[in-house]
């Protein structure tokens, strides 16, 4: 109290204004009686010094902790985290202080943590969508994810269809959104450069004769690693951030015409191309090992189009090929993926 006193005294001090926050009234009175004994109104000011804060209404609790969330998990809600917003206000009216709130809150999250891991039994893995397009997707990937490491972002994939499967899993917000935080779920953009460098660079025999089929140029691309490790799938599998999002190079007719035949060939057999990224992964140096349709093992029986292994931790990648496709339809294609993991898994029935 005498260094404070005295700073404020001084001419660093003179604009300064020194606030000791006391959560007892016997430590106030004392404080304020001590302070007025040095300082008096030099040191208390003309109101006595005293501000009386009871802390936020109970019905202010739920808006702080989504305010709270969103800035410490790159704009996560309650609800992506799986908490909904009904849960949320229940927890609300069983506490008193926003400090007994926020400890509940991070108590339910631990739980529901706990509670998805415990069913993880055979295998603790990432999941992660990637999109591949021929029209102009990199906004709307972006538009359903949040931060620069590509989170699903649960809200606004719930919102931005309405499809059958999403009548369906908006009955389970809480599980989709603790389901998502846990398997680290991202939705991610590979541009049509790379998937078709990818293609000719590492195609097997069967996919060759299938491009040739098609009309597709088989001689093998160099660039391929390169335009995979710059991709957005390379960033994110290098464990970088995307940053700002900038729009690539716009596809030209010929490279259009040549992965709308791509897409052709995805459409009767994707295994082949997926496993052209496993290998392009792999020889790029972004992960150590790859399968492809690799069992859950799981009661339920679900296969996932690839599985890679980086830094001995296994990341289960789902691969959306399209012509042409939208946000609504990219939306339901991951939360029907996601619908399929909670219920192979035992998360919802």
């Amino acid at each position: 109290m005498h260094a404070i006193n005295t700073f404020v005294r001084s001419a660093e001090g003179e604009n300064t204004l020194v606030v000791w926050p006391t959560n007892t009234d016997p430590l106030m009175d004392a404080l304020v009686t001590l302070g007025a004994r040095l300082g008096g109104k030099a040191l208390l000011g003309h109101e006595g010094g005293v501000m009386r804060f009871s802390g936020p209404r109970s019905s202010e609790f739920a808006e702080i902790a989504e305010r709270t969330i969103a800035a410490l998990n790159d704009g996560a809600s309650l609800s992506a985290l799986g908490i909904s917003e009904d849960r949320s206000r229940a927890i609300a009216l069983s506490e008193t202080t926003i400090g007994d709130y926020l400890g509940a809150i991070r108590r339910e999250l631990l739980h529901n943590d706990a509670k998805v891991k415990r069913l993880l039994k055979a295998e603790q893995f990432r999941l992660w969508i990637v999109v591949v397009a021929g029209n102009d997707v990199e906004g709307d990937v972006a538009a359903l994810t949040r931060g620069g490491f590509a989170y699903a972002d649960i809200d606004r994939l719930v919102n931005s269809t309405g499809a059958n499967i999403v009548q369906e899993l908006k009955k389970h917000p809480d599980d989709l959104g603790i389901l998502g935080t846990v398997l680290d779920v991202k939705v991610i953009h590979l541009d049509v450069f790379a998937a078709l460098a990818i293609a000719r660079q590492h195609a097997n025999e069967k996919l060759r004769e299938l491009m040739k089929a098609e009309g597709l140029s088989v001689s093998r691309d160099k660039q391929a690693d390169a335009r995979l490790r710059a991709s957005e799938l390379g960033l994110i599998l290098s464990g970088k951030s995307l940053g700002t999002r900038r729009r690539g190079i716009k596809p030209g007719g010929n490279t259009k015409a040549a992965f709308e035949s791509l897409a052709r060939i995805a459409r009767n057999d994707d295994g082949l191309l997926n496993r052209a990224i496993g290998e392009g992964i792999v020889a790029a140096e972004l992960a150590e090992t790859y399968e492809t349709e690799k069992r859950l093992g799981t009661a339920l029986r679900y296969d996932s189009d690839l599985y890679v292994v980086r830094d001995g931790l296994p990341i289960r990648i789902e691969v959306m090929w399209r012509t042409t496709t939208g946000r609504a339809e990219i939306a339901n294609y991951v939360l029907t993926k996601l619908g399929n993991y909670a219920k192979a898994i035992g998360l919802i029935e």
